[in-house]
């Protein structure tokens, strides 16, 4: 029952919280009040509803019929006392595709295996319950004027081809407040405007300054459609969120509002719904994209902040039966595992409901994607500020999902104002606020904004069709990256335009590879050459022609007068694309011919997709697109200068609980920021990138690279268990190959472990985290041969290296036993046990909350730890011939920019300068205690009774936590056939729209 045991471990942290701004009864007038801009900060606690599971089916069926498949189910079990819980709703009438049960006794695993084992039943996962704190704080994000020149003959001449193309009738268009009515043109001089500069919020440093509208819609132009007649007219827009008042005076067209919740009342009693609401549609004072849309309104948070997995799953169901057209979600968490929610929102798609949702606040740090903002077939909205930068604020891709083997998607899609955004306040009048829950509604106003502009072509407005027309529409900011601004930042006027023009097709996100191009993070930051591990690009495929097709060919075109021939490319991609996408991957390596080869190589994949014809479903059309590709290549490094960075060993959550490495940071109890290079390791990269180093990742086990390419292997943090076969190829690369190995630990202690468990009431179970920030077992193994040893103490504290480097250790481990030769270096400091004050302050039965409340600044004693140790291995086969080294340091939370305080990359420089040459510095010299220290004898750290690593470990046995699988073999790539092509071209471009290729089968 593995998908049980997922879920019942990821309770937590709960999937979805309020990326913006809910707040509690008590407190919503006070932050209604007033109009000052804030940003919240959201905590959250959750819990598995005592007793419940929503058993999902594998299709829709009457409530009748349900109940005679679970009783014929259970009746297969021992489970005799349940019920089903009644749900009162406005879909209850209505056929459903799930049921929430009531065990009123205890309950096993094997009992829930056997009901998920009924031929209908899809799956089986505990109900949960979330509640949500939020605090408030005052933005720090500048407001400034809208940061772009207008350029007025251009949007004339775009509004007037809208226009005429569409057939629309300008005359008699009403859909504000006069006051707002000649308010499109941004450098209006009128007085008006002018005494909104001197009211607004201004800043201090010394700059021209122009008007600044006050309304988002003119900033971004809408007022220009509504000019036309285009104002939202006959789309229905939901809104899910805390609900809405029925006589809020800034709405026009409150088409139906709908309770999901267990209190009886349809009214905002928050704020949140009513501002979101707002920004979509509101038709006074702070206006909305598309006030003359059809609002639903979606009840589905209390006023407590409380919502229920259920209440969702009824209510998207509800949504797809009214043929709900844009659906804004202003939720999000890290957890893509979640598969009942993940499942209903592919299923919203394929029935072309279009998803906006925010991508999170959990910026700067990249690989901080929200879900559902993540998926392929959701529109993923970013912030920014009004200084054309992307918020501080704004989740950073890139996707997750696809690591330790594969590389992350392209996210967010799209980015636009997100900071001091007014929107409508609880019972009139505005407020601003900031956060990516803003950018959110502003992308689904406008996605319900220009739909409505071309109703007559409503056949082809589909999820993909609406994100081809917004990504290809947007423009490009100067100083951010694809994974901080997606495709870039909001324009209606070309969007509306291209979805005016919309014929169906595929396209891709992200168009091209263009290694060239600082846009393109990080394939701009380092080149290619022979011997490399391959780069991967993840690129997503848009299928506009149908909720279902089929990648039916893809060719690689080396350009020969552009060395593309130096290039070796293979292609791999989803079976089936559903619903309106899919994905393909390339692996990209520099063949043979390439080793000394300094220069860029060109050549373009085309992708061929099969899908059913608009027109005919029976008939079959063939949809060509190219993806473009720009290769900088250089000489083969020298081993002295190359890292091999260990991704296959990181785990984290989802699926299991991996704690977080820093036990003093209060939020955050768990690891999910997938310990990348490219995410939360992204500043020590840059770092060694601008060093001169060149870093690899293998996302396979340690059997599947060839250490006499690398100087050194970087493992950072890691919690996999290690195959035999690998922790030997470590020993012999070090001893034979001269590879050396740097580590970076975490913390680890059994004891602390279980202070941090939590009571599941469906199993009567306590559960612990599967591993502590590290998995020291397992790294002590792989250290075994060469008598190196880490404990299980928890360390904190500041201390000097040298005179010029302070240093804190953040819940880090200690050395415990190390080979002391005349060529070992070893380093003391003065640490305090945090693990024996954790657990001096957690009482009995403690859980996450209360090991956050251990107060860390009390002075508390401090003993000398061992933290770093450095030697030189000699070879097994010839005494006087030297192997590789290993250093190892106890903590790695200083390469970390999850928790980074006191960064330690001059550290790495000088632990890489030793491994890679030999050479000591004299600062860790002086530091050296080797003669002085003795190690005693001690227990080694032992793994947790009854962890559930084994249960989604790449290593161990799925059914026996003590047996590990069979290695698996190394990937072997598949290189397409080479199509030589011989064009010469002076920057690649993708292929303009004109010149995709549609024939009919």
């Amino acid at each position: 029952m593995l998908e049980l045991k997922f879920s019942i471990l990821i309770l937590v942290v709960v999937v979805f919280n309020l990326i913006n701004c809910d707040i509690s009864n008590e407190s919503a007038s006070k932050c209604c009040a007033n109009n000052t801009n804030q940003r919240v900060s959201v905590e959250f606690s959750s819990q598995i509803v005592q007793h419940e599971f929503i058993v999902q089916f594998k299709s829709y069926y009457q409530s009748e019929a349900r109940k005679n498949f679970l009783k014929a189910a259970l009746d297969n079990t021992k489970i005799r006392n349940w019920t089903i819980v009644e749900r009162s709703n406005p879909a209850s009438d209505y056929p459903s595709d799930f049921d929430v049960i009531h065990i009123h006794e205890s309950v096993t695993l094997q009992s829930l295996d056997n009901l998920k084992n009924h031929p209908v039943i899809k799956s089986i996962t505990p109900q949960r319950i979330v509640h949500r704190t939020l605090k408030y704080f005052d933005s720090d994000e500048n407001q400034n004027d809208d940061g772009q020149a207008i350029n007025q003959e251009n949007e004339d001449d775009i509004i007037n081809y809208i226009a005429k193309h569409l057939k629309l009738d300008t005359k008699n268009n009403e859909c504000c407040e006069p006051e707002f009515q000649n308010f499109r043109r941004g450098l209006s001089s009128s007085t008006d405007t002018s005494q909104q500069i001197n009211n607004a919020n201004s800043h201090s440093n010394r700059r021209l300054l122009r008007a600044v509208p006050r309304q988002i819609t003119s900033i971004l132009k809408a007022d220009a459609l509504w000019s036309i007649g285009i104002t939202g007219k006959g789309v229905k827009v939901a809104i899910f969120d805390t609900g809405l008042s029925k006589n809020h005076p800034h709405f026009k067209k409150i088409k139906e509002r709908t309770n999901w919740t267990n209190e009886k009342s349809l009214t905002d009693g928050i704020s949140h719904g009513t501002f979101v609401s707002g920004v979509i549609a509101s038709s006074k004072e702070c206006l909305g994209f598309a006030p003359d849309a059809d609002l639903h309104i979606y009840r589905v948070f209390t006023n407590n902040q409380v919502s229920y997995t259920s209440w969702f799953l009824d209510a998207f169901n509800y949504a797809i039966l009214r043929k709900i057209n844009v659906i804004n979600l202003s939720i999000g968490g890290p957890d893509f595992l979640d598969l009942p929610f993940v499942d209903k929102v592919l299923e919203l798609s394929a029935n072309k409901v279009i998803m906006v949702s925010a991508i999170g606040n959990d910026g700067p740090l990249y690989g901080t994607l929200n879900n559902p903002g993540d998926q392929m077939d959701v529109i993923g909205v970013g912030g920014m500020n009004f200084e054309e930068k992307i918020a501080k604020f704004s989740s950073r891709g890139m996707t997750t999902w696809e690591l330790p083997l594969g590389y992350g998607r392209l996210k967010p899609d799209i980015v636009t104002y997100g900071a001091q955004v007014k929107g409508s306040n609880l019972k009139g009048g505005c407020r601003s606020l900031s956060g990516t829950s803003v950018a959110s509604p502003v992308v689904a106003g406008v996605v319900t904004l220009i739909i409505s502009g071309v109703l007559k072509k409503i056949d082809v407005i589909n999820p993909s069709s609406i994100k081809q027309a917004l990504i290809e529409g947007a423009t490009h900011l100067n100083d951010n990256n694809m994974f901080e601004q997606g495709h870039g930042k909001l324009n209606i006027l070309k969007s509306i335009k291209i979805l005016s023009e919309y014929q169906p097709k595929v396209s891709l996100s992200p168009t091209h590879l263009d290694m060239t191009d600082d846009y393109m993070f990080p394939y701009n930051t380092q080149s290619i050459y022979y011997t490399m591990q391959p780069m991967i690009m993840n690129v997503t495929i848009l299928n506009g022609i149908s909720v279902t097709g089929r990648v039916a060919e893809v060719q690689w075109y080396p350009y020969q007068n552009e060395n593309g021939n130096l290039l070796n490319v293979s292609i791999s991609y989803s079976n089936v694309l559903w619903p309106w996408s899919g994905w393909m991957s390339l692996h990209i390596t520099v063949n043979e011919y390439g080793s000394n080869f300094e220069g860029q190589a060109l050549g373009h994949v085309s992708v061929t997709v099969e899908s059913p014809s608009p027109a005919d479903p029976s008939e079959k059309m063939n949809s060509t697109v190219s993806f473009s590709i720009r290769c900088k290549i250089i000489p083969k490094p020298p081993r002295q200068k190359r890292i091999i960075w260990d991704q296959f060993h990181n785990l984290r959550y989802p699926p299991g609980y991996l704690p977080k490495d820093s036990l003093k940071v209060k939020s955050d109890p768990l690891d999910w920021r997938a310990d990348h290079i490219h995410t939360n390791f992204k500043d020590m990269y840059t770092h060694l990138r601008s060093s001169g180093y060149y870093i690899e990742v293998l996302g396979q086990p340690f059997t599947c690279f060839n250490a006499s390419n690398y100087g050194t292997l970087l493992i950072v943090d890691p919690e996999e268990e290690y195959f035999e076969s690998e922790i030997g190829k470590v020993r012999d690369d070090i001893l034979e190959k001269n590879l050396s190995v740097i580590i970076f630990a975490d913390w680890y202690n059994t004891t602390v472990m279980k202070h941090m468990k939590f009571y599941d009431q469906n199993t009567r179970q306590w559960w612990v985290p599967d591993t502590g920030g590290s998995n020291i077992p397992a790294l002590n193994e792989l250290l075994e041969s060469f008598g190196i040893e880490l404990g299980d103490k928890v360390l904190e504290g500041y201390f000097q290296f040298g005179d010029h480097h302070e240093m804190y250790y953040n819940s880090g481990t200690s050395i415990v036993k190390f080979p002391k030769t005349n060529q070992t270096v070893l380093i003391q400091r003065d640490l305090i046990d945090q693990g024996a004050e954790i657990l001096k302050h957690s009482p009995n039965g403690s859980n996450q909350k209360d090991l956050s409340e251990v107060d860390f600044k009390n002075v508390r004693v401090k003993h000398k730890e061992i933290i770093l140790g450095m030697t030189q291995i000699q070879s097994s086969s010839k005494k006087e011939r030297k192997g590789g080294r290993i250093v190892v340091y106890g903590d790695s939370n200083c390469l970390d920019s999850t928790h980074l305080e006191k960064a330690c990359f001059w550290l790495i420089d000088s632990l890489l300068e030793y491994t890679m040459t030999g050479h000591i510095s004299e600062m860790l010299k002086n530091m050296n205690r080797t003669p002085f220290i003795e190690f005693p004898e001690l227990t080694k750290p032992l793994r947790l009774d009854g962890n559930n690593l084994h249960i989604y470990s790449k290593v161990l046995d799925v059914n026996d936590h003590n047996k590990k699988r069979p290695l698996p073999m190394c990937l072997k790539l598949h290189w397409e056939n080479p199509y030589f092509l011989n064009i010469t071209r002076s920057f690649v471009q993708p292929p303009p729209i004109e010149s995709i290729e549609t024939n009919m089968i």
